[in-house]
């Protein structure tokens, strides 16, 4: 857990991290990276491996495992403490605080700072990767394949969707990004799923969420993961998270993937408000957020 390697970063000294960012270059190579490579990638003394070894693998920093080698790989909290050390270092964030979310393919935690901020690890294919690979496009352009190219990959996807749509969409403002991890801020209100809205305030809901997914494709994007469990609804407005499966309105597949985000959207308003939702065509409103004339669902329904 990010939390335990939080307050476990006092104890690595340089040599600690010296170790581990040499088994992260060697994961670009093998999934395990033979004990013998350890002094070449890390740059540390033979005689001061076994050393850091131990003082990672008693940290839960690292792996083990006998094949034809003895080979090590990163944990998730090894990346971690790297990802967090580089934070530090950029002074970005100067602690971490109580879990917001954790999630099978994403963990996110309060982050200290000079204002409320949000640290994201993304979690892809760890414990299931080749249902992952299989998924996700950006697991398919490289022969070798690890849980940690596919995390750091996702965490670069979301973090440049969010850079593109902030502020012309109500996304959570990004802050900065390193390995599987994203800051950025911290956003108050109720996730969607969980929210119990009065009838009078239904359509005005999805009409908001409707507003944003048509700002984010203006903006050159689909989210293509839409759902009632990535969105914030606040007093305030909408706020639409969690992007690492977002595709640019060029991709081939743009327009069937908006059109999914429309069905499982009105799915679950027509779900859990069958009385207040309605009847809106699901083809004709994507037609409307990718062609820009979308208005509202009242007009939608009025024409």
């Amino acid at each position: 857990m990010v939390q335990n390697v939080a307050t476990r970063m006092a104890e690595l000294e340089e040599g600690d991290f010296h170790l581990l960012s040499g088994i992260e270059h060697g994961m670009r190579f093998s999934d395990w990276v033979a004990e013998g490579k350890l002094p070449e990638f890390s740059r540390l003394d033979p005689g001061e491996i076994d050393y850091r070894i131990d003082r990672c693998m008693d940290r839960e920093l690292l792996e083990r495992k006998t094949i034809q080698y003895t080979g090590y790989r990163l944990t998730f909290e090894g990346y971690d403490a790297l990802a967090l050390r580089t934070f530090a270092e950029r002074e970005t964030i100067d602690g971490v605080g109580a879990p917001l979310g954790v999630g099978k393919e994403s963990d996110v935690y309060e982050a200290r700072s000079f204002q409320p901020l949000a640290l994201k690890y993304h979690r892809e294919g760890y414990t299931n990767f080749r249902a992952v690979q299989k998924e996700r496009e950006y697991t398919a352009d490289k022969e070798h394949r690890s849980w940690l190219y596919t995390a750091r990959k996702a965490a670069e996807r979301e973090y440049d969707a969010l850079e593109a749509l902030y502020p012309d969409v109500s996304v959570p403002r990004p802050v900065d990004q390193n390995r599987h991890a994203v800051v950025m801020e911290r956003i108050d209100g109720v996730e969607l799923s969980r929210a119990k809205l009065d009838p009078e305030q239904v359509v005005g809901a999805l009409d908001l969420v409707l507003e944003e997914m048509a700002a984010a494709y203006r903006a050159g994007y689909v989210h293509a993961d839409m759902s009632e469990y990535n969105v914030f609804v606040a007093s305030d407005g909408v706020t639409v998270f969690d992007w690492p499966q977002a595709v640019p309105t060029d991709h081939e597949n743009s327009r069937e993937l908006l059109a999914r985000d429309v069905e499982n959207l009105l799915g679950h308003f027509s779900q859990k408000y069958p009385q207040e939702t309605p009847d809106v065509g699901e083809e004709t409103l994507t037609t409307e957020l990718a062609e820009g004339t979308f208005e509202t669902v009242r007009t939608t329904v009025n024409q």
